[in-house]
């Protein structure tokens, strides 16, 4: 049984709330807690680890359960992600390339185990395992990518946002105009979404000084995670009509 939400405009809309909502809730647990980033990566990991194995051993799809797991690969990537760039001193274009380098060995590991890369035909453990790995990567390198554009490619959080956006506004065309890859085009969506999650975000806490709305770590998750729950409650709904409505006995 397929355990994924169906990619539709709703799909994606939350994804770039939850990615936002994990740059923002990274930072608040990182710095404005003071926690440190090796420690809030360790605590944002294990979370992570928890909503796996929930979402392994379920066993159909259950939006809260998924949208927890989403939720946790962006929290714990902006750590990971942080750590590496800031705590280890990699930098954020030396964090990125071996970001992409482990995202493309998980999608050519991926694709040598003989399962489909196409999210509409997960419904194996290992695809499952492989999907889920390239999603914690994914977010990580989005947030390496993120900081790149809005600290040291001078075009600020809003001008980074604005780029991404333009990108996954390109790939939308791509995919409804042309016939290149589904998988690819779906990938490439993925992984931008992070990086516009991560400029978004930034955009949001940062000061008026720095670039930034102001709105802090704090006003800014809890905004992003009041959306997010919204959203989570209508899609619940919609998937509890649907089994409702296959279970019905027929008239005829």
């Amino acid at each position: 049984m397929n355990k994924l939400p169906q990619i539709t405009l709703a799909f994606w809309v939350m994804k770039i709330c939850a990615t936002t909502l994990g740059e923002t809730a990274g930072d608040l647990l990182s710095m404005t807690l003071d926690v440190g980033y090796a420690i809030s990566s360790l605590i944002l990991i294990s979370l992570f680890l928890v909503t796996l194995v929930s979402q392994l051993l379920s066993r159909r799809y259950n939006p809260w359960l998924y949208w927890l797991v989403i939720l946790s690969t962006s929290t714990a990537g902006t750590t990971m992600s942080d750590f590496m760039d800031r705590t280890l001193e990699l930098g954020y274009a030396s964090g990125s390339a071996i970001l992409v380098s482990i995202l493309v060995a998980i999608f050519a590991a991926w694709r040598l185990s003989g399962t489909s890369l196409s999210v509409d035909n997960i419904r194996s453990l290992k695809g499952e395992m492989f999907y889920w790995m390239a999603i914690l990567f994914s977010n990580t390198l989005g947030t390496a990518l993120g900081d790149f554009l809005a600290d040291d490619s001078g075009l600020g959080f809003a001008g980074g946002a604005l780029l991404i956006g333009s990108l996954i506004a390109l790939i939308a065309v791509l995919h409804y105009f042309t016939r290149l890859s589904s998988v690819l085009l779906f990938w490439l969506a993925f992984v931008l979404t992070r990086p516009f999650g991560a400029t978004l975000g930034d955009f949001l806490t940062k000061t008026h000084e720095n670039g930034g709305l102001g709105f802090g770590t704090i006003g800014s998750s809890a905004v992003l995670a009041g959306v997010l729950l919204v959203l989570v409650v209508l899609a619940t709904r919609r998937k509890t009509a649907e089994r409702t409505t296959l279970a019905a006995p027929s008239n005829g």
